[in-house]
């Protein structure tokens, strides 16, 4: 299978060889980096293999097979965590991945909309909790979803009520990045119109996905940017077998007509979506989340009369851990 946008050319393979320049990715080598990532799409589009991969190692175990007398039924939204802490670049990162299985699957999903913006509220305000407190919490570990990665049916016509709905209503919280699923069902030809088909949607409907050019202050960046336009949305492919051939190992997923090297940038945009999530464009999206998309909801949640419960609570919570620090430095 062969990508829809023009193939990634050298230029810009010579520029994944290399992280981008970013104080707030160098800062961090030493310390490492705290990322978060929400994993959102109907059954069957590949979410735990798309994990699996990009983590390279099994982070999801395969589901067991489903009970027949239940298969009909859908089971109701609920939020799976996974900690991953990755290497990559020598930078270390730990990454929490919230997966969302039952998303999608019910004749009415008003419910998950509704769930998923709950919770990505929820985590802006702890932060804004914890910002007013008068003694903070030194090992606070920041919620937030810096990136959710919306997984598309590939239907090979156009985006869905349910895409429409779910980018409109949380666009404005987080970083959305779409992704076809099961992309490899498509042909070329077909790929491609669906590519051109769901950004049509997209600026028809003024559907707010992460904009990769909001910073246009560093010209080479922006053009490398520019060029990442063109792929959305990412044709991804995964898999969970690694075979050994005369350049070494490969991960392929297999077919009885063949085989596609995932990594390989002339049959998927999964190598370049890795690049861009965990290498190039991490601080990107933690910075927009940071100084853009949290700062929006903070001026909009104190101008409506603060935030929530607690802070008392938790600045006595903060007073027993430091002294328990104290006692453990004597």
């Amino acid at each position: 299978m062969a990508p829809s946008a023009p193939s990634i050319n050298s230029t810009m393979s010579s520029r994944m060889a290399t992280p981008r320049p970013s104080s707030y990715r160098y800062k961090s080598e030493k310390r490492g980096m705290t990322y978060n990532i929400m994993l959102v799409g109907q059954s069957g589009l590949g979410r735990r293999t798309f994990l699996n991969t990009l983590c390279e190692r099994e982070v999801i175990s395969p589901p067991e097979a489903p009970n027949p007398e239940t298969a009909n039924i859908a089971d109701p939204m609920r939020f799976d965590t996974y900690e991953v802490n990755i290497e990559e670049e020598g930078t270390r990162i730990s990454m929490t991945v919230i997966d969302t299985p039952g998303f999608g699957d019910g004749l009415d999903n008003t419910e998950c909309f509704k769930q998923l913006q709950d919770y990505i509220e929820a985590q802006f305000d702890e932060v804004l909790v914890e910002e007013s407190r008068i003694k903070r919490n030194r090992r606070y570990r920041d919620h937030r979803i810096h990136t959710l990665i919306y997984f598309i049916t590939p239907t090979g016509h156009s985006l869905r009520e349910l895409d429409i709905e779910l980018i409109k209503r949380l666009g404005e919280y987080v970083n959305i990045i779409p992704v076809i699923g099961r992309a490899d069902s498509l042909t070329v030809e077909e790929l491609a119109t669906f590519k051109q088909n769901v950004m049509r949607d997209i600026d028809y409907y003024k559907l707010p996905l992460y904009n990769f050019c909001w910073d246009e202050s560093d010209s080479e960046a922006l053009k490398e940017n520019r060029e990442i336009m063109d792929y959305t949305p990412f044709s991804v492919v995964t898999c969970d077998e690694v075979l050994d051939n005369e350049f070494g190992a490969v991960r392929v997923r297999r077919y009885p007509w063949g085989s596609i090297e995932i990594d390989d940038e002339g049959q998927c945009d999964f190598a370049l979506l890795r690049y861009i999530l965990l290498n190039s464009h991490i601080a990107d999206l933690i910075n927009y989340t940071e100084d853009v998309l949290y700062e929006n909801y903070r001026t909009k949640k104190l101008e409506v009369g603060g935030f929530g419960e607690g802070e008392d609570q938790g600045d006595e919570e903060n007073d027993e851990d430091d002294e328990v620090l104290g006692a453990k430095n004597e």
